[in-house]
């Protein structure tokens, strides 16, 4: 799979960080692994399984460190960490740099940023906005709609409705996320995220009518710049042939990137407002998360509970 990039600018983005020293601009400095790691062990000697694609930062322990041994011994580690070259080092809590870091940063051409931000927040703002930013991706053709609260990926073949559909949710007061292109990306092992493509974000089209904008349709609060798949709809046309569920107690699911979503099947046919049915689903998934399936409560009302197991 592709890897995939982030500048440091943007990965430093509403975080307190001044430049101390950097070779080029920080949009031009490529970071591309989203883990951020503490160089601790490397400091005092210990350099195997070092990861040098990952940021580093030394907060109030490594600098106390580095303070307390010798001379010596403080610009031997200090070199060692500059050469391994990762793509920046900063230092946090607003703690004196010191001179030996400069000195080698500018010989190795490494990137040294200096922060007021507190270690593990800082930590965490990165790898928050990394991670997905570095997130393996791939797209799919489909609709994204929020659905009270519910990340909905309606798929299906082109003309069967999940346009027209999306339309008439944001008319209800849903939100879009994309449409005929979505951005999917795998954030961990139990999520993905979706989102637009940056040259065709918040228009939809409409066949027989054309283009629409939504954000300056229906306003600002119809869009989303992203969302969760909590659930995944595939739209096809009606088949008089298929045995389509109606209880609901089937658990359908579809892998997405590694990642196993709930996979409802809806058939289409005229008369059947989709819009309903999709807040619906929406309802019944979050339901289901929660831990009630109504149709389970069903059965059990009816006694039926041995029959179906």
């Amino acid at each position: 799979m592709q890897n995939f990039s982030v500048s440091l600018k943007k990965a430093l983005t509403n975080l307190n960080v001044e430049v101390i020293y950097s070779p080029c601009e920080l949009d031009k400095v490529l970071i591309y692994s989203a883990d951020v790691n503490r160089p601790g062990l490397l400091l005092a000697g210990y350099n195997k399984f070092f990861d040098t694609t990952r940021v580093q930062v030394c907060g109030m322990v490594e600098m106390s460190y580095l303070k307390e041994i010798s001379a010596e011994e403080r610009r031997s580690h200090i070199r060692t960490l500059f050469a391994v070259k990762p793509p920046a080092v900063i230092v946090t809590r607003s703690i004196p740099v010191f001179d030996e870091m400069v000195e080698y940063a500018k010989e190795y051409s490494i990137p040294l940023l200096h922060s007021s931000e507190n270690t593990t927040q800082l930590i965490t703002a990165m790898n928050s906005m990394m991670t997905v930013e570095l997130a393996p991706r791939i797209t799919r053709h489909g609709v994204m709609v929020e659905v009270y609260g519910e990340g909905i990926l309606i798929m299906g073949e082109s003309g069967v409705g999940k346009s027209e559909a999306a339309i008439e949710l944001v008319k209800r007061g849903h939100r879009l996320i994309a449409d005929d292109a979505v951005e999917l990306r795998k954030v961990s092992n139990r999520s993905i995220v979706a989102s637009a493509p940056e040259n065709i974000r918040h228009f939809v089209e409409l066949r027989g009518i054309g283009i629409l904008n939504i954000a300056r349709v229906f306003g600002d609060g119809a869009i989303k710049p992203s969302e969760k798949v909590d659930m995944v709809v595939q739209l096809e046309n009606w088949d008089g042939q298929k045995n389509y569920s109606r209880t609901g107690l089937e658990h359908e699911v579809t892998d997405i990137m590694g990642v196993e979503l709930p996979l409802s099947v809806i058939p289409v046919r005229p008369g059947r407002n989709l819009s309903i049915i999709l807040e619906a689903a929406a309802i019944s998934n979050r339901q289901k998360k929660l831990g009630y399936n109504a149709a389970e409560e069903l059965i059990e009302r009816l006694g039926l509970t041995n029959d179906i197991s």
